[in-house]
């Protein structure tokens, strides 16, 4: 195995390398509304089966389809946002637009209304959800590139990521709350009109959150030079050739596919629990409302706990990160979050339905560390990129890293919807569904999280960026950074000690 251990070695942050606190802040706005569109859709989008009828597979494909859409617009706005040269940077203009956009759309997409048909809402939500994936993705991976570039220090790229992941928690607070905010008969008369004004509250979210990083935060790289390329042919050629570029390296490849599929197994599991708490766990309620309204608030207590335990593990993940290396403590928060998985099998339980809050500080050091540790490795590794091409493409690494997240969000919601028909749920039995079907629903939940994660710990143990490397490495980047410079003002000084031969020459005639 690679690397066995990180060396106990470690780097203090210089002072020019840390990032003031207002910073932090303003970058740190920008997860809550990048968590908040997440948060709240996925909850949100169970209307369109259980509020409109519309089938599972159908919810699933509205689900696929956009995504798919979204992974593919990614690696353009990556790039576009690497080649992109204004006077307020590259990255905040496109951040700017991606939020307001966003914003906006997320609120049109959930303005339903009874009445229509089953293709109706079908082709409605459909279109509006690509739409919307397609504007806010001009502010995601702009956003995260630009968190990637704050600091080069291996240190405070953790504490930028914690932070964010800190913030970007507190929409879990109360998204987990969806569903009995929806159905609360004293603020709507229905979940349909529930969903509609909710959906407007979070719309505005999205861009009070999103426009602060725009407005607030600096750009590291402001002077770099403009690209060379031009013309459409080679400007697709430099696209797909960084594409190709992050792909090819080694360490970006198993953190992709570490991401992967510990979320993508996280994103399948998690469509089934919904399910299994209303109809498994709740099944003696005598009404499907009933079920609802009890299950809605074991859900809303157990995202709570779940996004109050997250922060906790995200300030241990950046207190171990710099004790044992970012890599070992991969090592110790997924095993844990695997063993949380593993008790949930105990948790569903129709006696003692609160069972299942004791499997929430366990499953929690799975999604809780993960993003932390996943988007400052990342950032390390577009150090190592320069180093071996002399570019910096922290929008490429951005885009290439979440469009693979994204195609297995894409692929979960559509095997999930696809799943739901394989095991016999009917929405139209209500709490009648068949005792196989409650079974599989369970293992499903259950058993999918803890084998995708065992497979990213085989991935990630062959991950070999330590502290050291990463230090060693930004000191062969300095150098050469330096060397480039001063190689630049000689060049500079020659052609001015030129012009002024030229200019004595001239007058000398």
């Amino acid at each position: 195995m690679a690397q066995a251990a990180e060396q106990p070695i470690h780097h203090v942050t210089a002072a020019k390398d840390r990032i003031p606190f207002f910073q932090k802040f303003t970058y740190s706005m920008g997860a809550f509304a990048n968590t908040a569109q997440a948060a709240f859709l996925a909850n949100m989008v169970a209307i369109l089966n259980l509020g409109l009828g519309i089938n599972p597979a159908l919810v699933g494909f509205i689900g696929f389809l956009p995504r798919i859409m979204d992974a593919v617009s990614d690696p353009v706005t990556g790039y576009f946002s690497d080649t992109l040269r204004t006077r307020w940077g590259r990255r905040r203009p496109l951040i700017l637009f991606g939020s307001i956009t966003g914003g906006i759309l997320f609120a049109l997409m959930f303005q339903l209304y009874k009445g229509h048909s089953e293709m109706f809402y079908f082709g409605y939500f459909l279109t509006l959800q690509c739409l919307f994936f397609l504007c806010f993705t001009c502010f995601s991976i702009p956003w995260i590139a630009l968190g990637y570039e704050m600091t080069p220090d291996y240190h405070e790229r953790t504490r930028l990521q914690a932070a964010s992941s800190f913030v970007g928690q507190l929409p879990w607070f109360i998204a987990p709350w969806t569903w009995i905010i929806l159905f609360n008969k004293s603020w709507f008369t229905d979940g349909v009109e529930g969903v509609r004004v909710v959906s407007i509250i979070i719309g505005a979210c999205l861009i009070l959150g999103g426009i602060m990083p725009a407005i607030f935060n600096k750009e590291y790289f402001t002077n770099l030079p403009k690209p060379k390329e031009s013309g459409a042919w080679n400007v697709m050629k430099k696209f797909f050739k960084g594409l190709v570029i992050a792909f090819q390296c080694g360490p970006f490849v198993k953190l992709c596919a570490a991401t992967l599929l510990i979320f993508g197994g996280f994103m399948l599991a998690s469509a089934f629990t919904l399910y299994v708490v209303f109809y498994y766990v709740y099944q003696n309620a005598g009404s499907i409302d009933a079920a609802r309204s009890s299950g809605g608030i074991l859900l809303g207590w157990y995202g709570s706990l779940s996004a109050l335990c997250s922060m906790g593990v995200i300030y241990l993940t950046d207190f171990l990160s710099k004790r044992v290396g970012k890599r070992n403590t991969f090592f110790i928060t997924i095993p844990i979050s695997i063993f949380g998985y593993a008790l949930k099998w105990f948790g569903y339980n129709p006696d003692f339905p609160y069972l299942l809050l004791m499997t929430a500080p366990f499953v929690t050091f799975g999604l809780g560390s993960l993003f932390t540790l996943m988007n400052s490795m990342i950032a390390d590794v577009c150090d190592l990129d320069e180093l071996n091409t002399g570019e910096r493409r922290e929008g490429t690494f951005s885009a290439a890293y979440w469009w693979m997240v994204k195609l297995g969000v894409a692929l979960a919601s559509l095997i999930s919807g696809f799943m739901f028909n394989i095991v016999g749920f009917d929405v139209a039995l209500d709490l009648g569904q068949s005792a196989s079907s409650l079974f599989w629903m369970r293992v499903c939940d259950v058993g999918i999280p803890i084998v995708t994660s065992l497979v990213a710990i085989l991935i990630i143990a062959t991950f070999d960026i330590s502290e050291n490397k990463a230090y060693d490495i930004r000191e062969q980047i300095e150098r050469r950074r330096e060397e480039r410079r001063k190689e630049e003002r000689r060049t500079s000084e020659r052609r001015a000690e030129e012009r002024r031969a030229e200019e004595r020459r001239e007058k000398g005639q």
